[in-house]
């Protein structure tokens, strides 16, 4: 059994642990909170034993194997390098941090310290996205990516009455690229590598985030196109154009459904067998890793994730989208 530390308390964490209900090798030990009040009634819901206001205390404890990180994205480097130091693996949220300096500092504890490190972007461990991989070739030489995600969100409506909440809050790292923009752009590095060159446009707020935006991506001989929003709603689908057909993905942040489209007007239903909670097949991947002794995934690679986190770094340099943490690592001379 891998025994689990959690730090973050909400809505993703329950999901979180009510997937690992399905893994035989998942065994929740512990619960980070800031406060005891609230580690205690986390611990008490979901039946941890232990609690912890301090997350060294937590990794230092010899209680916990691993720890599920779920805090603000401000925090991520922060707690993930703190677990690693003291030996404990990590599996961090998506995204794994505020910006690439803070990524490779964490990458480096985790070599240092011969940890596992994996970004918890559950979409390209799914069965229909190795549906999208095995079945690439079918539309012959792919000349554009493309993928939408626009999600109006409920907390939209309170910051347009002044209430300011996380979502919608610089300080910690969030915003429609970091929230929904990387569930667009992580497959594609994943499937095509990292860009030549990025063009970025965004709407900026008052609160200093960026509320939608849009991505051009350069490769020699193709191109990859991403909207996302936080403050409109799209129903479009997701698709990689070829020479020979279109692959349409439904829902590009967890593939629902993928058929390719040829050009002669026949259709091919890819769509797999998936488990309901989706995020089984992320908690699966890390544990495997822990237990066999490699060192990382071959899918939510270091490399993918520092390649996403540049070209998000670039996107909100060309914006003028800055966060608090940047400033951090720049005082740090990182």
């Amino acid at each position: 059994m891998i025994r689990f530390g959690i730090i973050g308390t909400n809505w993703i964490t329950d999901a979180f642990l009510q997937a690992a209900r399905e893994c035989d090798d998942f065994a929740l030990t512990a619960i980070y909170s800031r406060t005891e009040e609230r580690a205690r009634q986390y611990a008490g819901k979901h039946g941890a034993a232990h609690i912890y206001t301090d997350v060294e205390a937590m990794a230092d404890s010899g209680e916990i194997d691993a720890v599920y990180i779920a805090s603000p994205n401000s925090f991520h480097a922060e707690h993930a390098i703190a677990c690693m130091k003291r030996g404990v693996h990590v599996l961090c949220e998506k995204p794994i941090a505020s910006n690439a300096s803070e990524l490779r500092n964490m990458i480096a504890a985790a070599r240092s310290h011969n940890v596992v490190l994996m970004e918890a972007m559950k979409s390209t461990l799914m069965p229909n996205f190795q549906a999208i991989r095995d079945n690439l070739h079918g539309i012959g030489k792919v000349r554009r990516y493309f993928a939408s995600y626009c999600q109006y969100s409920s907390r939209y409506d309170a910051y347009k009455q002044g209430n300011v909440m996380n979502a919608f809050n610089p300080v910690f790292s969030n915003g429609a690229l970091m929230d929904l923009g990387i569930y667009c752009l992580y497959p594609a590095v994943v499937l095509f590598g990292k860009p030549d060159a990025v063009r970025a446009n965004g709407v900026l707020l008052e609160s200093g985030i960026d509320g939608e935006g849009s991505l051009l991506l350069r490769y020699p001989e193709m191109d990859a196109v991403i909207m996302y929003s936080k403050i409109t709603h799209s129903s479009l689908p997701s698709e990689i154009q070829g020479e020979n057909g279109n692959l349409v993905i439904e829902k590009i942040s967890q593939p629902e459904k993928v058929e390719i489209r040829y050009r002669d007007g026949t259709v091919e239903n890819l769509t797999r067998d998936q488990a309901d909670n989706t995020m089984v097949y992320e908690i699966k991947e890390f544990i495997n890793l822990i237990k066999s002794g490699q060192p990382e995934s071959s899918v939510n690679s270091l490399e993918h994730s520092l390649w996403t986190m540049e070209i998000m770094d670039e996107a909100r340099r060309q914006m003028g989208l800055v966060y608090p943490a940047d400033a951090r690592e720049k005082a740090a001379g990182v």
